[in-house]
């Protein structure tokens, strides 16, 4: 399929914007804080957006409308998901966050050093380094193939076009670029979706018609019947709900891509604001692409050749490449390119932001650790550019190579981050809570964390890869706690703990709780509305 000349035109505006607004924010990238923190001076609103987008790449775009509409078991159940983000950010706000802004962190991992030794810092920071740049590859990999398919162009060259700009207006415009790149791509993105929605439901003459050709199982949107222990059910109410509690804890209040937006925030007020919005907007998102997917279903079922020309993948369609394939086929020149710009723009904001984040965590936990030498502020500033650099180009690489992978690991590649999402957060929250720990129990218990959680997937296939988040974080947060009776250090850090007497300090004042309180309601609206439509 060849792009027209007016999408190829729309696109290169797109691109070429991007640019230009990275080398004006360049102007502004004076020292390394300003590089990777935005001088902590950052619009709190365009973070909590800039952490929505990164959330919401290509994998969410495509592949939930993909689940909603044609996978074994699928459906809305999906937005089951959905109801614990207001819970995590919640819990996020009150006991991880104040702590770690308070510290002025710029690598949230750097907390563990302070809090127990260097070891468990580099560990931890290697481990996320590690973890990130692969599943990176993979969502650039994806990205690529679909323009590959839709405009013309080699994989080679889509590779390029869409690494290369992401790395420029990275490596010139910092974080800064990168937040304001987001509320651009965010917005373009919402603006494209809401235009599909109202072309589909166009489509059937009116929203009742379409739901009209919707299985009535694909329109359920809670599951009570299953559990995930061993009845192999992946997506049942209860571990979507409290392992993907678990996992949001830990991604959004420990992993760096997520935190360094916070960090960003005027002060510890902003930063909690940030969480409160991304509680509050990201559910009307989600939303909205499952029900592109409902509409999807619909179509395939008036459509009988549409199902045909999606392209195969081990001899079964790849439902993945169902909602461009739509596009191309339904919509005129140049709303085409302006399509092909929003997956542009939610694969971006997602690679921005990691290598971004890379960057920092190189730069904190590893070369500034370990050079002797007091750089000036300006040859910092060089170095976490060229630190960028090398990680776009690592990145790069790694998805040419992506194919020459284990086929396991782009099948596997979301359950890898459930393997260490409960033993990292065990690790955060052990430290805050258990003066007693230390560095060696602590890597112990880590590994077993995710020691206990590589046995389940190996041995125990009929349990839910969502309950690894719950499962790893209490086999690491039982044993740090049994070991640390056993492993003492004459000198133990027993600063930066929580404790009831710092509730008030931490966010827990009239103000916040009524933050707290509306957050929780908002679970409650949603969990009926999810109920309402279940029955």
């Amino acid at each position: 399929m060849i792009l027209d000349k007016l999408d190829w035109f729309i696109i290169t505006i797109y691109l070429s914007l991007l640019l230009i607004l990275s080398f004006y924010l360049s102007k502004f990238q004076k020292t390394k804080k300003d590089y990777f923190i935005s001088n902590r001076n950052e619009n709190t609103f365009f973070l909590a957006v800039s952490v929505i987008a990164t959330q919401c790449s290509t994998s969410s775009i495509l592949g939930a409308p993909a689940f909603v509409a044609f996978a074994a078991g699928g459906g809305l159940i999906w937005l089951q998901y959905e109801l614990a983000l207001p819970l995590s950010m919640i819990i996020i706000m009150i006991f991880l966050f104040p702590i770690f802004y308070k510290l002025k962190l710029i690598s949230v991992y750097e907390y563990l050093e302070k809090r127990f030794d260097l070891k468990t810092r580099l560990l931890l920071s290697g481990l996320f380094q590690l973890v990130r740049v692969f599943a990176t590859a993979v969502t650039v990999y994806g990205i690529s193939i679909i323009i590959e398919l839709v405009s013309g162009l080699s994989f080679f060259w889509s590779v390029l076009i869409l690494g290369l700009v992401t790395i420029i207006y990275d490596f010139l415009g910092g974080i800064k670029a990168i937040v304001y790149s987001d509320v651009l791509q965010m917005t373009i993105l919402t603006t494209v979706l809401i235009g599909i929605s109202f072309y589909l439901i166009n489509i059937f003459g009116g929203l009742e018609n379409m739901i009209n050709y919707i299985p009535a199982e694909r329109l359920a949107t809670l599951n009570f019947s299953q559990h995930g222990f061993g009845d192999g059910a992946d997506f049942a109410f209860w571990p979507m709900l409290i392992g993907g509690t678990f996992l949001y804890i830990s991604y959004y209040g420990c992993d760096q891509s997520q935190v360094q937006r916070e960090f960003c925030a005027k002060n510890q007020n902003e930063g909690q604001k940030v969480f409160f919005y991304n509680g509050l907007l990201r559910f009307p998102l989600v939303v909205l692409y499952c029900f592109i997917g409902v509409g999807l279903a619909a179509y395939s079922q008036i459509n009988s050749d549409f199902i045909k020309s999606i392209p195969l993948h081990n001899d079964s369609p790849n439902y993945n490449l169902a909602l461009p394939i739509f596009l191309i086929q339904n919509l005129p020149v140049g709303i085409v390119g302006l399509t092909l710009v929003a997956l542009f723009s939610a694969a971006m904001s997602s690679i921005d932001s990691v290598i971004n984040s890379l960057s920092a965590t190189t730069m904190e936990d590893f070369l500034r650790r370990f050079n002797k030498q007091k750089w000036s502020l300006k040859k910092e500033l060089l170095i976490s550019r060229i630190i960028t650099l090398f990680w776009g180009v690592i990145l790069i690489f790694l998805t040419f190579h992506v194919d020459d992978i284990s086929n396991n690991v782009l099948v596997a590649i979301n359950k890898v981050s459930s393997l260490i999402n409960g033993p990292v957060l065990g690790v955060f929250i052990v430290g805050l809570i258990n003066n007693k720990a230390n560095g060696t129990n602590i890597c112990i218990s880590f590994f077993l964390g995710i020691l206990s959680n590589i046995i389940c997937w190996i041995f125990f296939k009929e349990i839910s890869w969502l309950w690894w988040n719950v499962s790893g974080f209490i086999v690491c947060f039982v044993s740090s706690n049994i070991l640390s009776l056993f492993i003492i250090t004459k000198k133990n850090k027993k600063i930066f703990n929580w404790s009831f007497l710092s509730l008030k300090n931490m966010g827990l004042n009239i103000v916040w709780v009524t933050r707290y309180a509306s957050l929780f309601l908002y679970f409650v609206i949603m969990f009926s509305l999810l109920y309402k439509i279940n029955n």
